[in-house]
């Protein structure tokens, strides 16, 4: 770590303005840095459950489930990397390799072999799913007896099997049509490697750039918490332009068919190769910031690199078991349900029930009684974390997938954004409002109106709420074809925006405000955890929104329709 007094790039707030915006030049850098990063994540992001769905095809489900269990563990790794830097890399060390973990891994994900091949087994029989058509057009059929028959989907929640005039050949009950897809075994593990190697290497990258950062200002400095506001407006840049550019190579846009998932996330790829050279080739500009811990005798880095490639596989393993353990006892009991859940949702909870009581009964035997109290309070807006994660990361699964199936995507008639693309409206909306909420709040807090910390968060949470049922009224406003106007959807990311700029900005804050200064490194690791496990449990509700897919597609736009509409509803 620099030296505060020894780098004229270190100046307090009285030693005059910095060469970047009143900031130290390095600032632009590690901006730059971040935005590129974020730029890599987001974009394979609003890819992910797409591709899970659309190229191996998996269920629903799966795919929900697979998508909380890959976020729980990008928030669960980054205490484990922060700590590997704290004693062994150094901070600097560390992003760059974590940059390049998780660009492998991204690069990896452009090898997925040949799509998933349909099939569904009807009363017990197989049947090859065959396609024709492009588009909303596609029918999809079977052979049997060598007559060709087009799947559709029933509002029973049936199937009928049409002929070449149109009519009922066979009518099937839904528990007696059960499709799947036959994936190359090779690419469907590839691409659980490619994910643990994201996780794992944000875990080096996410915590130990903000380290850098805060770095760059000496003890003191007025400017560290603006400077610290101008950083992480680089991870909506970044989000809001591959959220754009990402699925528009991948899936194209309008009229226009794309490239392919290789041109997304191969940009993803290059995007977080941008963001490791940034640092790589710094020169002298970060010379003596975030380098390794004095050691003695010989670096220890290797240990970390070993240590990393042989995590690799255990990752591998617990996204393994998510994707393949999927309950089917939910009707069973609660014991039977838990007992059901995979290994890292096992993990998570029982690391997280028995952190929170622990934490208190310290607190309270440890500390005086105001900070019993203040602790108390730390851990009740962790738990209101939790909620809101859970709710606002249905972003990346069951909303997008509710995009992609029952919104029209539309804007204006202009043009036509494509499931992936929505995702964009989060960042638009938080580049924008920043700033009016920044405002907003320094002029309450000027006339003694400021919300209290508590008060943002139960408006957070709120909102979180809101912006579904939102969503759900909309949804009885339908076209023809069963699907809501995208204004509707935007209006739900509004909300969702409005309720995290109540509670993210000032969650890390209050932690280290309320927690007692012995444990504020453990308080941060239990924040991180909260969001690890309202990650899984989120993929766990956006699985409840599951739809019955026939080649990646709904055979019913009424029936996916109402079963968003329930789930939302209940959430």
């Amino acid at each position: 770590m620099a030296d505060a007094e020894a780098d004229p790039a270190l100046m307090s707030a009285d030693q005059g303005k910095g060469p970047w915006f009143g900031h130290p030049s390095q600032l632009a850098r590690l901006f730059s840095t971040e935005a590129m990063e974020r730029f890599g994540f987001y974009g394979m992001r609003a890819l992910l459950v797409l591709y899970l769905v659309g190229h191996f095809q998996y269920k629903d489900v799966a795919s929900n489930s697979l998508y909380g269990g890959v976020l729980s563990l990008v928030y669960l790794t980054p205490v484990i990397g922060g700590m590997l830097a704290d004693r062994v890399l150094g901070y600097k060390r560390a992003v760059k390799f974590g940059a390049l973990v998780m660009s492998l891994g991204y690069l990896i994900l452009c090898f997925g072999g040949d799509p998933a091949k349909p099939y569904a087994t009807i009363q017990g029989q197989h049947y090859d799913v065959l396609e024709q058509g492009h588009g909303k057009a596609t029918q999809r059929y079977i052979i049997d007896r060598g007559e060709k028959l087009v799947i559709k989907g029933n509002d029973d929640k049936s199937v009928s099997l049409l002929g070449a005039d149109g009519k009922e050949v066979r009518h099937i009950a839904g528990t007696d049509f059960v499709p799947d897809a036959t994936r190359d075994p090779f690419f469907a593990a590839l691409a659980l490697v490619a994910l643990a190697l994201i996780s794992v290497g944000n875990g080096f990258f996410k915590p130990n750039i903000s380290t850098i950062v805060g770095a760059l200002y000496a003890d003191g400095d007025r400017r560290r918490d603006a400077g610290y506001a101008i950083f992480y407006m680089g991870i909506n840049v970044g989000a809001l332009v591959s959220q754009m550019i990402c699925p528009l190579l991948a899936l194209g846009m309008g009229d226009w068919p794309g490239i392919g998932w290789s041109a997304g996330f191969g940009l993803a790829a290059a995007g977080m190769l941008v963001a490791w050279a940034l640092i790589q080739f710094s020169g002298e500009q970060l010379r003596g910031y975030g380098d390794p811990p004095s050691q003695d005798g010989a670096d220890k880095a290797w240990l970390v690199y070993l240590g990393t490639a042989l995590s690799v596989p255990v990752v591998w393993f617990l996204l393994n078991n998510v994707l393949g353990q999927q309950s089917d006892e939910s009707n069973a009991g609660v014991l039977a349900y838990l007992a059901s859940l995979p290994l890292l949702g096992k993990l998570l909870g029982l690391s997280f029930v028995m952190a929170i009581p622990a934490v208190l009964i310290w607190a309270w035997r440890a500390g005086t009684k105001i900070q019993a109290q203040m602790m108390t309070a730390a851990v009740v807006m962790i738990l209101f974390n939790v909620i809101f994660m859970t709710l606002f990361e249905q972003a990346g699964s069951s909303l997008t997938l509710f995009a992609q199936r029952n919104t029209d995507l539309s804007v204006f008639g202009l043009f036509t954004l494509n499931a992936g693309q929505t995702q964009l409206l989060n960042s638009l909306f938080v580049v924008l409002l920043s700033p009016v909420f920044a405002l907003m709040w320094t002029a309450l807090h000027k006339r003694s109106l400021e919300p209290t910390t508590p008060f943002k968060f139960g408006l957070g949470v709120l909102g979180a709420g809101l912006g579904f049922l939102f969503l759900v009224w909309g949804s009885q406003f339908h076209d023809a074809n069963y699907q809501v106007g995208f204004w509707w959807l935007a209006g739900l990311y509004l909300i969702h925006t409005i309720a995290e700029l109540c509670i993210q900005p000032v969650g890390l804050s209050m932690i280290s405000k309320l927690s007692m200064p012995k444990v504020l490194g453990l308080m941060f690791g239990l924040w991180f955890l909260s969001i690890a496990v309202a990650e899984f449990v989120a993929g766990i509700l956006a699985a409840l929104a599951s739809v019955k897919t026939v080649g990646g597609e709904v055979t019913n736009l009424k029936v996916s329709l109402d079963t968003y509409t329930v789930s939302f509803t209940h959430v």
